[in-house]
């Protein structure tokens, strides 16, 4: 037995964004039905990180998004329009927009798993690459070169430097050292942010690693450096695990006098394991288990102010993406929580809500008279039952709301509350379930 309490009459702050992801949707060709862009704008996603987009050939494939893919000869005149290859990423940022969600660039490439690398090799001139990348941002934001006056906020500096070791036999996303890194973005960051102060400027993407990024902040501290936002990477199976990271890269950024650039997460999904446990995890992603630990993650940071969004890693048609059937291209149960979210979103304003339970999750928000309760019951645990979680809801009548239920035998099923007796509510939740209920 669960016990959850909301209070409607007690805002506490603002839903937060985070039902982000990295990338946009499956367009449907002139003679195809088989896209998913549909499905992707009534999700109202706020962004999109455009990392890996070069994987998928739909978005454009090698040609789109990557550094050294909009500029691909580097001893080219870094002034002159015909150096850069726009056309794929053109097309690509005007997908995203139509259908809803803002692109958060990274600039830089992605990652690199062959035995040949190409993008993630060390620039052979930092202060060319930031200038390179500046005129990439003036075509997407200010017109240069026949470009575009997009309202594209986040700029952010590579991906995971922290991926490998100075040793590693193969590293997949930085070719050079720490050293190395740090004075790279320190040149990089400083003159995007000198070039367009009121963009947010910020990166790097880092895998996770603690240790990497204290040596790094001690590298560039004193120096000048800046950061709109940081960016930071977690896979693994607790939501509460991600919580417990948000705070300890909260406390880094404070300790090195960054406490106040945004803190986002835009590499996230469920993982037990790389090698063993990865078949097993990929199955979880688009199934019910992911789903409920999706919507989990999505509560459970919406109550931690150590962080400020949230990006799923990935709606690019893969196999970590949970959104979305790969064949098909038809919502898998992993959609709903976002598309849940976003009617959270929508209402704006966050009420207090809490829960006395390890596997249960919960946010309430309204908006005038309309409010939203997002629930969540998700374990790890496979062998664990049904919970009957009981709700005891303050300053608002939820006799006749709607709830909707999504488990592993039902997909948004509607019913109405029917017994609401002194402000509570009890319901019989199947394992890894997630509950939606609207006034």
């Amino acid at each position: 037995m669960s016990n959850v309490k909301i209070d409607f009459s007690k805002e506490i702050g603002k839903i937060k964004a985070m039902h982000a992801v990295n990338n946009g949707p499956k367009v449907a060709g002139k003679d195809q039905k088989c896209g998913n862009q549909d499905y992707y704008q009534m999700a109202r996603i706020p962004y999109a990180r455009v990392h890996d987009a070069a994987f998928y050939a739909p978005y454009g494939g090698e040609h789109t998004v990557d550094v050294h893919a909009i500029f691909p000869n580097f001893n080219a005149d870094v002034n002159d329009p015909q150096s850069y290859d726009f056309a794929c990423t053109d097309n690509y940022m005007a997908q995203l927009f139509k259908y809803g969600a803002k692109p958060f660039y990274r600039l830089g490439s992605k990652i690199e798993h062959g035995v040949k690398k190409y993008g993630t090799l060390v620039p052979p001139d930092f202060q060319k690459w930031a200038e390179i990348c500046e005129h990439i941002i003036a075509h997407y934001t200010e017109g240069w070169a026949d470009g575009f006056n997009y309202d594209i906020e986040y700029w952010e500096i590579w991906n995971e430097p922290d991926l490998d070791t100075d040793d590693s036999k193969n590293k997949r996303t930085w070719q050079g050292t720490e050293v190395e890194f740090a004075e790279f973005y320190l040149v990089a960051s400083k003159h995007l942010k000198k070039r367009f102060p009121t963009l947010k400027i910020g990166g790097p993407a880092i895998a996770g690693d603690e240790a990497w990024l204290e040596r790094f902040f001690e590298r560039i501290k004193g120096r000048g450096v800046t950061f709109d936002f940081f960016s930071w990477h977690w896979y693994w199976t607790e939501p509460k695990d991600l919580s417990a990271k948000a705070t300890r890269i909260r406390k880094i950024l404070e300790k090195y006098g960054y406490g106040n650039a945004e803190s986002i997460c835009n590499e996230w999904n469920y993982i037990r394991g790389w090698v063993d446990e990865f078949v097993y995890s990929i199955k979880q992603i688009i199934g019910m288990k992911g789903a409920a630990f999706t919507g989990a993650c999505m509560a459970e940071c919406q109550n931690n102010p150590s962080i400020d969004m949230l990006m799923y890693y990935d709606a690019r048609p893969c196999g970590m993406n949970g959104l979305f059937d790969f064949y098909t291209q038809e919502p898998l149960k992993g959609y709903y929580p976002f598309y849940l979210f976003a009617n959270l979103y929508e209402l704006k304003n966050q009420v207090e809500a809490t829960s006395d339970s390890d596997d249960v999750y919960v946010v309430g928000a309204k908006s005038g008279g309309a409010c939203g309760i997002f629930l969540v019951y998700y374990t790890e645990n496979d062998n664990k039952g049904a919970d009957f979680v009981t709700l005891d809801i303050a300053g608002e009548d939820m006799s006749n709301a709607k709830i909707y239920v999504t488990d592993e035998t039902k997909t948004m099923f509607e019913n109405k509350i029917d017994k609401f007796e002194n402000g509570k509510i009890t319901l019989r939740l199947e394992r890894n379930t997630i509950v939606y209920i609207e006034k």
